[in-house]
């Protein structure tokens, strides 16, 4: 369904059709299942939501990063619908299907690495990460698992045990599971001691602690976001994770990439960690490899993945035709489309900007990001770095919407204003939504 690529804003926002459908959400849904934005959606095509009230919205959220191809991209929808009529669901082991082996061979491809390589399938970004954890356990025979501040790894038991930040994602789900350990991440912003000597203080105390509290011996695997999401889309500084990798190898421990958030194009590859230099052990995307269906994956060393005994992995749903058929849709249209090419070049304009904003807005502490994953730091003072509180950073995300953009905030400090467009929008439409966002963050700092 094509809608015009235009920003329309017809009544207040959320309008008169969004709020009764939120107060018949009250009696239907619980509220611990939260909405960001008040408004309901009647369709979406490329980088445009329309809602029930005829709103046109720029989309600078896409899903939270599931939709780097754009909304209903023609493609991928004839794709999925191609499938439904052929076979909708079997479960791959009561009867393989033939987009499930074809995604697999197309992953194994893409990832990084000249080994050989298996992939499995599961529905979401916290299944992989758990089965990743399983695989690294059961192929090195080791328990624990190392962790990161600030990182986000999904909301089951282990991957919300992975999770750093306590609220809302943990708070009264305990007790957690076991074997977890944390260290700190390579926040180069709000490191101690400054930027400078943030990699090398941040790797001799995670050396440090693996070797004292842990012992390497013990340890399965380390799982790292190559640019942290919910954290604050944090850019590591430059050495950390090459130093953790080095780490890993040194002791026989595996290195997971976790790329459910910066992967498929939105950091400028096809996986963040390859503009680290890093070859990972494991690499785990979902999000935007299915462009909106339900579908995620594990791709490692074949000698890891071979670990595990048959029938140790897998799940009713994993590698359903219909959502793998629609990511091998989505994998053709970034590649015939040249959008991580494009990713990196939008991400340059998007990043100038903000800093163009940095220097007119007090506010804002910090510009970072890469590809189209960027997103500025809201801070009091910059010289204390103080972060903004919560509601002042949600007056900016309602300005923007009141105005038809949509944005999302993250951070460990809830002081992070992210921006994730599609990798397939419009130039002018880029520009126009930067503009609404300049604008709330200027009324706000005035």
């Amino acid at each position: 369904m094509d809608i015009p690529q235009e920003r329309k804003v017809l009544t207040e926002i959320p309008g008169p059709k969004s709020r009764e459908w939120f107060e018949r959400r009250k009696a239907a849904v619980p509220q611990a299942v939260f909405n960001v934005h008040p408004i309901v959606t009647a369709r979406a095509s490329g980088s445009i939501i329309e809602d029930v009230d005829g709103n046109r919205l720029i989309d600078f959220a896409t899903g939270i990063s599931v939709l780097n191809v754009g909304h209903t991209p023609p493609e991928v929808v004839a794709a999925a619908q191609k499938q439904l009529e052929l076979d909708t669901h079997t479960c791959f082991h009561v009867t393989a299907n033939e987009p499930y082996i074809e995604l697999a061979e197309r992953l194994n491809a893409l990832a990084p690495g000249e080994f050989d390589k298996r992939t499995m399938f599961a529905n979401s970004g916290a299944e992989a990460v758990e089965n990743a954890v399983k695989i690294a356990r059961k192929a090195t025979g080791r328990p624990a698992v190392v962790t990161f501040d600030h990182a986000f790894h999904g909301r089951t038991l282990l991957a919300m045990s992975l999770t750093a930040k306590v609220m809302p994602y943990k708070q009264g789900m305990g007790p957690f599971a076991p074997e977890i350990y944390r260290l700190p991440f390579a926040y180069a912003y709000r490191w101690p001691s400054g930027p400078e000597h943030c990699a090398e203080e941040a790797l001799a105390y995670a050396r440090d602690e693996m070797h004292k509290q842990i012992g390497e011996e013990n340890i399965a695997a380390v799982i790292v976001e190559p640019i942290q999401g919910e954290g604050g889309f944090i850019v590591p500084a430059p050495g950390f994770l090459t130093g953790l990798a080095d780490l890993c190898r040194e002791h026989g421990i595996v290195f997971i990439s976790d790329e459910i958030q910066s992967g498929m194009g939105r950091a400028g590859r096809w996986f963040a960690i390859e503009d680290e230099g890093i070859v990972p052990d494991i690499v785990i995307t979902a999000k935007s490899l299915g462009s909106g269906m339900p579908i995620s994956a594990v791709t490692g060393r074949a000698e890891l993945m071979e670990a595990v005994h048959v029938g140790g992995l897998g799940g009713t749903y994993g590698g359903n035709p219909v959502a793998a058929a629609a990511a091998l849709a989505v994998l053709e249209k970034i590649e015939r489309e040249e959008l991580l090419e494009r990713s990196r070049r939008l991400g340059e304009r998007i990043l100038a900007r903000l800093r163009d904003m940095q220097s007119r807005h007090p506010l804002i502490g910090d510009v970072r990001g890469r590809g189209m994953m960027t997103a500025v730091e809201l801070v009091t003072d910059r010289e204390t770095k103080e972060p903004i509180d919560g509601p002042t950073g949600t007056g900016i995300v309602q300005r923007c919407l009141s105005e038809g953009v949509v944005i999302l905030k993250a951070g460990t400090y809830d002081n992070v204003i992210r921006l994730l467009p599609p990798l397939t929008i419009d130039e002018g439409l880029l520009d126009e939504g930067l503009d609404v966002v300049d604008q709330a963050i200027g009324a706000t700092s005035s």
